[in-house]
């Protein structure tokens, strides 16, 4: 991934979080892929809009996206460059108008995750990562800054944050056994994930299922480039070309210095709960 080619992301990913945008604005319709799986007209036309831009821009490099049909990327695990998008991460958060939902842009090269665009639509800000280059944020009116993960080292000093649509049960006991200063709730997984990178909280976990692959890459590429580190719940690098898109080992995002002590505490919570 050069400059050139990120930069072309970036404006890729505006564009879409600008259409996205225009639909927030006005009445839309919400359908639904399956139970609790809603889908709009934003996902809809943000996702032909990056996947189209992305097969423009990069002919050859298949686009994992997750309003497409799986026959658009079916050999994706052989390609040796990788893009992952999710054109809305947040539906329910844009379904409710709280804003706090966004579109999401990764790149896989070899078997990590090395570039990164999140844009949220409602605020305008933009939170881009090339792994060994650094990340910054972009706000609305074009002004940017370096940004960098917390230098937090103690789980009970830690700031987590986690689901506001999706708590369970099973996802409480985690956050109790983490032993954490203060749990914060916030919707879509990117905006977690910028959150972890810029160092307004120190770590992000889904102890038990982490959405799809799209819903990972971006915001891997994020906080790595920020200088922190993301893995499974079980503290294994997260594989883009496994058989399934599932991530169904659940995800760990912190600024690295409380990551080992966070996934031994969830591993605890997860072999001891109670029958």
């Amino acid at each position: 991934m050069t400059p050139t080619e990120l930069d072309v992301l970036v404006a890729i990913t505006l564009e879409a979080a600008a259409l996205v945008r225009s639909v927030y604005a006005r009445p839309f319709d919400v359908r639904f892929k399956g139970p609790s799986d809603p889908v709009t007209e934003a996902d809809l036309l943000a996702n032909e809009l990056l996947c189209t831009r992305l097969e423009q821009s990069f002919p050859g490099i298949p686009v994992v996206a997750e309003e497409s049909p799986p026959e658009r990327f079916v050999d994706f695990r052989s390609s040796e460059r990788i893009f992952f998008v999710d054109p809305v991460d947040g539906t329910n958060e844009f379904i409710d108008r709280n804003g706090q939902f966004v579109v999401m842009l990764g790149l896989v090269e070899g078997d990590r995750a090395v570039a990164s665009v999140i844009s949220a639509p409602d605020t305008g800000v933009t939170w881009v990562g090339h792994v060994g280059h650094g990340a910054y944020r972009l706000e609305a009116d074009g002004s940017r800054r370096a940004i960098h993960v917390s230098d937090v080292a103690e789980l009970a000093d830690s700031r987590v944050v986690s689901s506001r649509s999706h708590r369970t049960p099973a996802l409480e006991r985690a956050l109790g056994a983490l032993g954490a200063r203060a749990i914060l709730a916030l919707g879509s997984a990117g905006l977690k994930g910028a959150s972890v990178a810029e160092g307004s909280s120190d770590l992000y976990v889904a102890p038990h299922y982490a959405g799809k692959r799209w819903d990972v890459c971006p915001t891997d590429a994020l906080v790595v480039a920020a200088g922190g580190n993301v893995t499974d719940a079980q503290g294994r690098r997260i594989d883009y070309r496994a058989a399934s898109l599932v991530n169904d080992l659940g995800m760990v995002v912190s600024n690295g210095r409380v990551h080992a002590a966070a996934v031994e505490r969830l591993e605890h919570a997860r072999t001891h709960t109670p029958s």
